[in-house]
């Protein structure tokens, strides 16, 4: 089984490349299973609204008001869409949330990835990861299209998870073969944000030396890939997600940046 995080950013296509790819795998007994993000559509979303973004080493400060255009946006819209593309290339994909599925399960984040504390509102971190419902659909034949929104343990307040970190737990808590992981960039930069000095493989033992030195979005990237290999996962590879040739190439194992136990 792979898990495979398909980014907001990765987005550039209607989804058309990526679903095709996706098709493609299952077609060479690839057992996928997607988690999505949508972090451009939601800016949108709220500049639409009138409410304005901030964001924390990463993390989406999240509020009330903004937590529900998160979650219509991610989980009515995004899934959906993304879901619907797979279908319309063959694939028996099913849209659902973190949140109401009951699979994700998360407390208040209170902080970054470098350990400093930090009040992020409805932002959570994943306690727990409930895979009965994903397990029922793949052993359907269906591949989940899962939206990163949780619940907390009590089931009435719902949390905005970063998508990477979500993707990791799932891998984890389904013992995923890889975890792939599909951003803006081409993999893990030793000495971000420099380019020249791509990480082609590394050890999550030497990333866990350098995480401190990751900012912005990457920083919840490089903490995913270690989350996802301590949860259980076998390997996680970042890849290009704009590059419509490297999801094919990360399912052959190939590109990117490869993070090994």
């Amino acid at each position: 089984m792979i898990v495979i995080k398909f980014g907001g950013h990765a987005m550039t296509d209607e989804h058309g490349a990526f679903a095709q790819a996706i098709a493609e795998a299952i077609s060479s007994g690839v057992t996928p299973v997607v988690v999505h993000g949508g972090g451009p559509q939601i800016g949108e979303a709220l500049k639409a609204a009138g409410i304005e973004s901030h964001f924390v080493g990463g993390f989406r400060v999240t509020t009330p008001e903004t937590f529900g255009v998160v979650e219509r946006v991610l989980a009515s819209e995004v899934g959906p869409a993304v879901a619907q593309s797979l279908i319309s290339h063959g694939v028996n994909a099913v849209a659902l949330s973190g949140r109401t599925s009951g699979v994700l399960v998360a407390q208040p984040l209170t902080h970054l990835v470098d350990g400093t504390s930090a009040d992020l509102g409805l932002v959570g971190v994943i306690t727990s990861v409930e895979p009965s419902a994903l397990k029922e659909l793949v052993a359907a034949g269906k591949v989940p299209v899962i939206s990163p929104i949780a619940t907390d343990a009590q089931g009435s307040q719902g949390f905005n998870v970063n998508a990477d970190l979500a993707a990791a737990a799932i891998a984890g808590a389904l013992d995923a073969q890889w975890l792939i992981i599909m951003t803006d960039v081409p993999g893990i930069y030793r000495n971000w944000p420099d380019k020249s000095s791509l990480i082609s493989s590394i050890s999550a033992l030497e990333l866990e030396a350098i995480k401190s030195t990751f900012a912005e979005g990457m920083a919840p990237k490089v903490q995913a890939c270690l989350d996802a290999i301590a949860a259980g996962a076998k390997a996680v590879r970042i890849i290009d997600g704009t590059d419509p040739s490297a999801l094919k190439g990360a399912l052959l194992g190939e590109g990117g940046t490869l993070v090994v136990a």
